[in-house]
């Protein structure tokens, strides 16, 4: 059986890396971007790089998309015309962080239009990306996951959780994990500070007990270096929590913690703090706690 052939839309910070590492697996890789520079650059790994999205995707058998939100997918789409120019049956794999419903909406039009439909977000930030070590969920049918499984496995570790949907809600419960867990770490590395311990030193004695996370460990050392530069930025996660609230609204929940962390987020966010990695959270607890900070280090943040 030949290898699927691959279009990769969307060389950002995450799209890069996953279409390089699709291309090392020996798949072959068109890649495009609205901005062509950034796609030039991926000639560099091995990839062919499209003009335009419908031509990228014109042979393709597993489109991949990764892009900053639902109106972007949409136009890509639609506007773009890549679902038009589409082969019959090909395989279109949204790993964009877009609301569920709409995603359910997508897939029932490209049905219609004789194409198949996963939505499988991702999570791991940039070093997930890198090292082909993402978490990845996936929402659709059964045998078009296992059809487009080869793909997703160059890129780190896929996983079926249920029907069209499914992949973008799943993305939502790690979201409201992470917020959550940046809110907690990051108030707790000021009350350490702000009561006289060492931020430091405290992160390195809790490790291996119960608060042990890949939280603790990795934006926890952002935050003893005070380094802002994204991974996951804070206005990416901000519309995560939009979404989440408004998928929660549907479900007839109320999820206290997930709104008071969007509404710190929501603050940082109306204060400028945008571009910055999520793990920035703590300069709002720190916005609410004048004159205490955590640790002595000046501020490495984008430009």
């Amino acid at each position: 059986m030949p290898s699927p052939r691959v279009a990769f839309l969307g060389i950002g910070l995450m799209g890069a890396s996953m279409a390089s590492n699709i291309a090392r697996a020996d798949l072959p890789t068109t890649v495009w971007n609205r901005t062509p520079e950034k796609a030039q650059q991926m000639a560099e790994a091995g990839v062919l790089v499209a003009n335009t999205a419908a031509e990228a995707v014109a042979d393709a058998d597993v489109v991949c998309t990764m892009v900053t939100n639902a109106e972007a997918v949409e136009e890509i789409l639609f506007a773009r015309r890549v679902a038009e120019a589409m082969k019959p049956r090909a395989i279109f794999v949204d790993m964009s962080s877009i609301p569920p419903k709409v995603e359910k909406v997508h897939a029932q039009r490209l049905a219609g239009m004789g194409l198949r439909h996963l939505d499988a977000p991702v999570s791991g930030g940039t070093r997930g990306a890198a090292e082909a070590n993402l978490a990845i969920m996936v929402g659709g049918d059964k045998d078009t996951f296992v059809d487009a499984t080869p793909v997703l496995a160059a890129m780190g570790r896929p996983t079926r959780v249920g029907p069209d949907g499914a992949g973008q809600l799943a993305k939502l419960c790690n979201q409201a994990i992470v917020a959550i867990g940046v809110g907690g770490l990051s108030e707790a590395m000021l009350l350490a500070a702000a009561g006289g311990a060492d931020p430091t030193s405290v992160r390195e004695a809790l490790r291996g007990g119960f608060s042990e996370s890949r939280i603790l460990h990795e934006h926890g050392q952002r935050i003893l270096d005070r380094n802002w530069m994204p991974g996951g930025q804070v206005r990416n996660i901000l519309k995560d929590l939009n979404a989440l609230v408004e998928a929660a609204t549907d479900c007839g929940l109320e999820l206290p913690f997930v709104n008071l962390a969007r509404s710190l987020f929501q603050s940082l966010h109306d204060r400028g703090v945008t571009g910055y990695d999520h793990t920035a959270l703590l300069l709002e607890i720190e916005h609410r706690n004048p004159p205490h900070r955590v640790g002595d280090k000046p501020d490495i943040a984008p430009h």
